[in-house]
């Protein structure tokens, strides 16, 4: 019982695709599978992913396909020494951008498909997050309810609800500035380097865009167990799963609830796909007992066929 995770924004780093197109055996491949991408959506990922700078690459519009044309080569480089996906994982889940690495991961859209779903959603939510100056803080420790209720206070939104201890409270300026000044007791509120109030109502202007170029798409019901940021839950078909990524645009991610359901349903380990770490972090806060791997780079590979081979059915 293996789970397929998928980072989200806020991963990428500079030059973080270079090691994969330098892999022996499988580098001409991936190579070519990211020329596929980058003319699917016209953006010049070798760039972005090699030699671009940090500043480039924070741009959301940039960020979030890059982060996930990175993580669907991490796959591929996993799959070609592995075998398919569906023959050693059980389930697939993706915080935020990463749900669309997801559900390319569990078949429901081709990666092209997924790129060109994400570059739109990716240029609608930095034209959103434009229109008002926003952003998001990760609030780290102290009672939850108190947590909420200074979110509350603030006119603030829980974003991200991440367990291990972590909400991210997303709204205006001077909202996040006065949580800083005044945080709840035994909490940390550290400032995101993020262009907007992602996941909040904030980013609505945004959904319209998203729910058009979703609907030209004819997807594919999934062949992994693919979890929603909504709630958790396991999504039903191809067509429903479109729906919430869709719907998360503007929508509190509930990262906690996927780990839950992940534990429920007896997983043993998990994977999370490059430029991980953030969540096999968090699940080693939240899903005591489970083994997780962060494939960050080919260096990893080695470690995440052996753990494969010891928990694929």
């Amino acid at each position: 019982m293996i789970a397929v995770l998928s980072p989200g924004q806020g991963a990428q780093s500079p030059g973080m695709l270079a090691p994969w197109l330098e892999l022996d055996g499988v580098a001409g491949s991936l190579s070519d599978e990211l020329d596929g991408y980058a003319d699917a959506i016209g953006v010049d990922l070798r760039t972005l992913g090699t030699t671009a700078d940090a500043d480039t690459i924070k741009d959301t519009a940039v960020a979030q396909p890059l982060i996930v044309a990175t993580s669907l080569l991490a796959l591929s480089a996993l799959q070609a020494r592995t075998g398919d996906v569906t023959g050693w994982a059980s389930a697939a889940a993706g915080h935020s951008v990463g749900e669309f690495s997801a559900v390319a991961a569990a078949g429901v859209l081709p990666a092209t498909d997924a790129l060109r779903l994400v570059a739109v959603r990716g240029a609608a939510m930095a034209k959103a997050a434009a229109a008002e100056a926003t952003g998001m803080s990760a609030v780290v420790g102290g009672d939850p309810d108190e947590v909420l209720a200074a979110l509350a206070a603030h006119d603030l939104v829980a974003a991200n609800v991440n367990g291990g201890g972590q909400i991210v409270a997303a709204g205006a300026l001077p909202g996040l500035a006065a949580l800083a000044d005044d945080p709840p007791a035994k909490a940390r509120v550290i400032p995101l380097a993020v262009a907007g109030a992602f996941h909040t109502a904030y980013m609505a202007p945004a959904v319209e865009a998203v729910a058009a170029a979703a609907a030209a798409l004819t997807p594919a019901d999934p062949r992994l167990t693919l979890l929603s940021n909504a709630d958790g839950a396991a999504v039903a078909s191809g067509a429903a799963a479109l729906t919430a990524l869709v719907r998360q645009i503007s929508s509190p991610v509930r990262w906690d609830l996927c780990q839950n359901t992940l534990l429920e349903s007896g997983v043993q380990a998990v994977i999370e796909l490059a430029p991980g770490g953030v969540l096999t972090g968090l699940a080693r806060r939240t899903m005591r007992g489970v083994e997780t791997l962060a494939l960050k780079s080919p260096a990893d590979l080695d470690a995440a066929a052996d753990l494969i081979a010891r928990h694929r059915g």
